[in-house]
């Protein structure tokens, strides 16, 4: 899950910068490519094994199907690591999600009103993906978070093991909806459909 959300902001500030950038990309170095990625790995493997060494732990998420991060212990030591996750590996990802699609909106905008026509379309089109990624992002991320704060933070057992799932299934399927978005709102690929 942390890898999605990583990988998600990593992807989301190399579009800005590849749509801003004056310069023609050099589309045989992968240079830039291996960094976001060995980048998002090692980030998320930064937040995966504290668990491993003792800050938190792992077990049974939900009906014991998963595993996940043990939600439902009261200690501070688990709760700091909780709070320690969902600031960096859902506050801060999604702060460059929008920061990223913000500034790349703004650039298309600047550009379309320079260029009338057929920059509007390109505009809306950008607009319109943006917000659809955005939102799919807070639909798949913020009810598992949100159940996550909830059992750590509320009353034992307000979250039962049936509550857990869907927000565990949509955080997990939520790599899945990027691509899907992106090949049915660009232009040049839907034409190629």
């Amino acid at each position: 899950g942390i890898i999605s959300l990583i990988s998600l902001a990593v992807l989301s500030y190399e579009r800005y910068c590849t749509m801003t950038r004056t310069t023609e990309a050099d589309t045989t170095n992968y240079r830039k490519t291996w960094t976001g990625i060995i980048l998002s790995w090692t980030y998320s493997l930064l937040w995966t094994v504290p668990p491993l060494f003792g800050w938190s732990s792992y077990g049974p998420e939900g009906p014991g199907i998963t595993c996940s991060v043990n939600w439902h212990s009261k200690d501070a030591n688990n709760a700091s690591y909780i709070v320690c996750l969902f600031i960096f590996c859902l506050v801060i990802p999604f702060a460059i999600i929008v920061y990223s699609y913000g500034k790349l909106l703004c650039a298309v905008r600047q550009v379309s009103s320079i260029n009338k026509g057929p920059g509007r379309s390109r505009e809306r089109r950008i607009l319109v993906m943006v917000v659809v990624m955005v939102v799919c992002f807070l639909l798949c991320w913020l009810p598992y978070a949100a159940v996550a704060l909830i059992a750590t933070f509320g009353k034992p057992g307000l979250i039962t093991p049936a509550a857990s799932i869907i927000p565990a299934i949509l955080a997990k399927s939520s790599t899945v909806y990027n691509p899907i978005i992106y090949v049915f709102l660009n232009k040049q690929v839907s034409e190629v459909l």
